[in-house]
């Protein structure tokens, strides 16, 4: 018994946190409570998912959305309905004070900027209308330089059958330094 006191003497405050852990439990047992602690619960813990990988959702959530995805229209409309009477959210969002305040001026800006832009136009295509049989060959020639992907062959082939569009969709000074080349080998070239 000696020893006992001892014993208890020299660790009180584990003595008495142990008494608090034991009169805790009746009591809990009596009203049917539960403790919630992790280091009192002999569940695994979750394993982190590492970040990239798909998210796996819980068995229930999983039935949950496949018994949703097979509702019609009118059922989903209705349970819209009785999610919004059972959790209290209003039909409506609610604005931020002050946000009807800015709508005229957004409006107001809106008709500027329609009435603002004017199309400019960025992309150009430059035909081929016709050129001087004389400077045939030189033209030929022209075009397989200027052309990528034209071999003799396909540029003397390209040049017989004008009219025709030498690039489409380029920018202004691509098309106004094509035009220039192809004008000082004898062809007539328009950009569009």
């Amino acid at each position: 018994m000696q020893a006992i006191r001892s014993v208890a003497a020299s660790n009180y405050s584990a003595l008495t946190c142990c008494m608090r852990h034991s009169v805790w439990r009746r009591q809990a047992a009596a009203l049917g409570l539960k403790k919630q602690s992790r280091f009192m619960s002999a569940e695994a813990l979750a394993e982190p998912t590492p970040e990239g990988a798909p998210k796996v959702y819980p068995e229930k959530i999983a039935n949950i959305v496949s018994q949703i995805s097979q509702l019609t229209l009118i059922e989903v409309a209705d349970l819209n309905e009785l999610l919004k009477k059972t959790l209290n959210i209003p039909d409506a969002p609610m604005m931020a004070y002050g946000a009807g305040m800015m709508a005229p001026a957004a409006a107001a800006q809106e008709e500027e900027e329609e009435a603002a832009p004017v199309k400019v136009q960025t992309s150009f295509t430059l035909k081929l209308n016709k050129y001087d049989e004389s400077k045939k060959v030189s033209l030929i020639k022209e075009v397989k330089a200027r052309l990528e992907g034209f071999n003799l062959v396909q540029a003397k082939k390209f040049v017989e059958s004008c009219p025709c569009v030498v690039k489409a969709d380029i920018p202004k000074d691509e098309a106004e330094q094509l035009l220039e080349a192809f004008k000082a080998v004898g062809a007539e070239c328009v950009i569009e």
